[in-house]
């Protein structure tokens, strides 16, 4: 495989290694780096999602980007995972009130694939999935998952 810079940038404001960086790949010795396919959804991600929702609400913060295979089965992923090939990530936001904003905009102005309102029932944390399918088969499917 051809090495890829962690510091490319996806779109102005997002980089590779944001989308890459994982506390349970480096606790686990998980070699998280996508293919080059995975790098160009990505990007596609960043340009038609997450550059709109910066310029609408700010610096955003992704906590989940890309996950190879063996990522993915550690932290408990679906099987079939958009994370996996570069289409997903999750975002924090500021609490109940945060994510409702945050998504209805989503909702309501840029194409995507899957929304979804993720939260912990045991600490209240609040955060973002959001996927966009380069192939523009989005199904614009909403949803909301307590855990």
């Amino acid at each position: 495989m051809d090495t890829i810079d962690l510091n490319l940038r996806l779109s102005p404001h997002f980089t590779l290694k944001e989308f890459t960086l994982s506390g349970t790949a480096i606790a686990h010795n998980i070699g998280n780096t996508p293919h080059k396919e995975h790098v160009e959804r990505l990007k596609a991600l960043c340009e038609n999602v997450l550059e709109p929702l910066r310029r609408r609400f700010g610096v955003i913060r992704i906590t989940s980007g890309y996950r190879c295979a063996e990522l993915n089965a550690r932290v408990g992923g679906s099987p079939s995972s958009q994370h996996m090939r570069g289409e997903a990530a999750d975002i924090n936001v500021s609490g109940k009130s945060g994510a409702m904003k945050m998504a209805a905009y989503i909702r309501d102005n840029l194409p995507f694939d899957q929304l979804l309102i993720e939260s912990r029932a045991k600490d209240s944390v609040f955060w973002l999935h959001v996927s966009y399918r380069s192939d523009g088969k989005n199904r614009h499917e909403c949803g909301r998952i307590m855990k």
